[in-house]
């Protein structure tokens, strides 16, 4: 026979899986995820202002109002009570005003395309620094950087200095995905023929994980990476040292790396197209294809050719924007 003892420690064991939880969401090294962990602990303690309450008085009522307690007060005709209902429905009601206003308030904030302002609490954003430049495709199954202001790219590894912000400019090249470092800020998705962006900065030195919050196919659970927050001076050592690599990341290699590969391992470029990234975005990358912002931009000056015959005022036909001498496709005839 088991002795009690044993019994109530077996009932603990199911705990101890919650040993190998990573609280890194709820204490991150980064501004922007430091902020979005206040506000997941801020709702969480208005929310159980309700919970825990309500959780006591079921409780309570069970036990008082049990069967073989003759003593509790017995109301059959009891149907209304004013204060119990300015109780039930205000303290409630309050609440959400106040998780409300407060969720108003940060997606405003933190809106992951919004400039940063500040680097940490204490330290705001001198006017005149400017972010580091990322741009970020997600693959099957694995990331590409790319440091259009350095000229390198990596796969599979992230790198930047902390206390600088960063800029990052995603898209994909196939499914949708969700870019996420928990310790650096919120996820943001990718999407092949679109660009999200993301605003952040780290504070603290260390390596972090980086992964794919969306799932994507069978690749899926190892499409991760490890993010390398560094000194600047560990990163300008960094930049020159990749840029020493003779691997250049050019529209060939690119169509290469394309193709669905799962455990890819991390890889260096030394050099990369400077048109790259906009063909990616603009699905143009191999020989032939025209981008779809130069299609856009002929299709919109076809349309202003066909209305401008039936003689409509000007101020009603859509100029097309201007397009990007990068972007401009290579044709063959």
């Amino acid at each position: 026979m088991i002795p009690p003892i044993v019994r109530r420690g077996l009932l603990l064991a199911p705990l101890l899986w919650l040993a190998g939880c990573d609280t890194v969401v709820l204490n991150p090294s980064g501004d922007i995820a430091a902020q979005q962990a206040h506000l997941v602990v801020v709702s969480t303690l208005l929310m159980l202002l309700i919970i825990v309450p309500v959780m006591f008085l079921i409780c309570l009522f069970a036990w008082r109002y049990r069967k073989s307690n003759t003593a509790a007060e017995y109301k059959p005709d009891w149907d209304h009570s004013t204060k119990l209902e300015l109780l039930i429905w205000g303290a409630p009601l309050l609440i959400i005003i106040v998780l409300g206003l407060i969720t108003w308030i940060y997606t405003h904030l933190l809106d992951p395309y919004r400039p940063l302002s500040r680097i940490d609490e204490n330290r705001p954003l001198a006017p005149h620094v400017k972010p580091l430049e990322v741009q970020v495709v997600s693959m099957d199954w694995k990331w590409m950087f790319i440091y259009p202001e350095q000229g390198i790219a990596t796969v599979n590894e992230l790198v930047t200095p902390i206390d600088v912000p960063v800029r990052f400019h995603m898209t994909s090249t196939t499914v949708m995905n969700a870019f996420y470092i928990p310790a650096l800020a919120g996820m943001v998705y990718t999407m092949p023929s679109m660009e999200t962006q993301l605003n952040a900065v780290m504070n603290k030195v260390g390596v972090y994980d980086g992964f794919s919050a969306n799932y994507s196919g069978a690749g899926f659970s190892q499409m991760r990476f490890k993010y390398h927050g560094v000194s600047q001076g560990d990163f300008d050592a960094w930049v020159a040292k990749t840029k020493a690599s003779t691997a250049k990341l050019d529209r060939t290699e690119f169509l290469a790396l394309d193709k669905p590969t799962i455990k890819h391992p991390i890889m260096h470029f030394g050099t990369v197209d400077a048109d790259l990234y906009s063909r990616i975005l603009n699905r143009c990358v191999a020989d032939g294809k025209v981008c779809m912002n130069v299609q856009m931009h002929q299709d919109a000056n076809r349309i202003k050719a066909a209305v401008a015959t039936q003689k409509l005022p000007k101020d009603e036909v859509c100029e097309p924007t201007e397009v990007a001498a990068t972007a401009q496709p290579t044709r063959k005839e």
